[in-house]
């Protein structure tokens, strides 16, 4: 069975940084892009950046571009987020998934809370 399971989430100040990680198993991780996508309270979960299995291409909305970093390492079966220059409207909880666009399988979250 395809698993995800994201940590590294918690309570950082405006401005603050954070690198979330996601450990995947039970299925060909190197081929297969991944991705993140993130849940803010009482919105609908959005898609915010995803790269291709071999990890060299990256795409991210608008609304991270420039503060977040994905990246893949497919001989540890790892995906991270490397967030920077946060801001209270990142508060959310965070996925990893399968598909360099999303729409695959979605692994247990971790929260990310923001203060102002």
């Amino acid at each position: 069975d395809v698993q995800l399971q994201a940590s590294g989430g918690g309570l950082v100040q405006s401005g603050g940084s954070l690198r979330l990680s996601c450990a995947a198993s039970g299925f060909a991780f190197n081929t297969m892009g991944m991705s993140w996508a993130r849940q803010a309270p009482g919105k609908e979960i959005e898609y915010i950046a995803g790269i291709d299995e071999a990890g060299d291409r990256t795409n991210y909305v608008a609304s991270v571009n420039g503060r977040v970093i994905i990246s893949k390492d497919n001989t540890r079966n790892m995906v991270y987020l490397e967030m920077n220059s946060l801001k209270p409207e990142d508060t959310a909880v965070y996925y990893c998934q399968t598909g360099r666009w999303g729409g695959g399988v979605r692994g247990q979250g971790t929260q990310v809370t923001v203060s102002s």
